[in-house]
């Protein structure tokens, strides 16, 4: 047998043996219901990520509700695309801005408990099969919410509803009651660089 065989009959059965894996993985997860997923960690892609599953849930014709707490009056790219291209999706802003912007708590904690209804309303909706709740994280950071609230109503949601959280932070509390938490690491960002943000790409 030849090197190059040799090393294809390797491949073949590492392979063989990743597929057994993959398929018996595959086999046991048997529970249908919708997911809880959390996105949180320092590093740029969060927002993105979960615009992502926005497209991806709109391409197999599901309802979808977005949330986003703390964004000013800059829109993204993908927040101008679905407000313009995707009437479909219930679409909800805070609009005040970073906390940074504002510096005035008791305004802020009202406007986080008036977008905290909208949220609410979302979670409760069995029409939705997919909600996201954009940088609610901060709300729990900044103890603007009450946080056994938020998880019942995350728990307390409709069967087949997923939801997705985004944000730095959140808690052991939201960690623990979400299915799939992602950390993103910053390796390195272009902005610390002095290379200002750019549109398409960073907003």
């Amino acid at each position: 047998m030849s090197s190059d065989e040799k090393k294809g009959a390797k491949h073949k059965a590492a392979m063989e043996k990743q597929k057994k894996s993959v398929d018996a993985s595959i086999a046991a997860a048997d529970t249908e219901r919708g997911v809880g997923i959390l996105l949180t960690g320092n590093g740029k892609g969060k927002t993105s990520s979960a615009f992502g599953m926005v497209l991806r849930a709109l391409g197999y014709g599901h309802k979808v509700g977005v949330v986003q707490f703390i964004k000013g009056q800059q829109l993204s790219g993908e927040e101008i695309y679905v407000r313009d291209r995707c009437p479909e999706v219930a679409f909800y802003q805070m609009g005040t801005g970073f906390t940074w912007d504002t510096q005035d708590r008791s305004a802020d904690i009202a406007a986080a408990r008036s977008t905290w209804e909208q949220a609410k309303a979302m979670l409760a909706d069995p029409g939705l099969d997919l909600v996201v709740l954009d940088e609610l994280t901060y709300m729990l950071s900044f103890d603007y919410l009450d946080e056994q609230e938020i998880l019942d109503a995350i728990q307390n949601r409709p069967e087949e509803q997923s939801v997705v959280v985004t944000g730095r932070g959140g808690g052991k509390g939201l960690r623990d009651i979400m299915d799939t938490v992602s950390e993103v690491k910053e390796i390195k960002h272009a902005y610390n660089a002095g290379i200002k943000a750019r549109r398409g790409v960073d907003y």
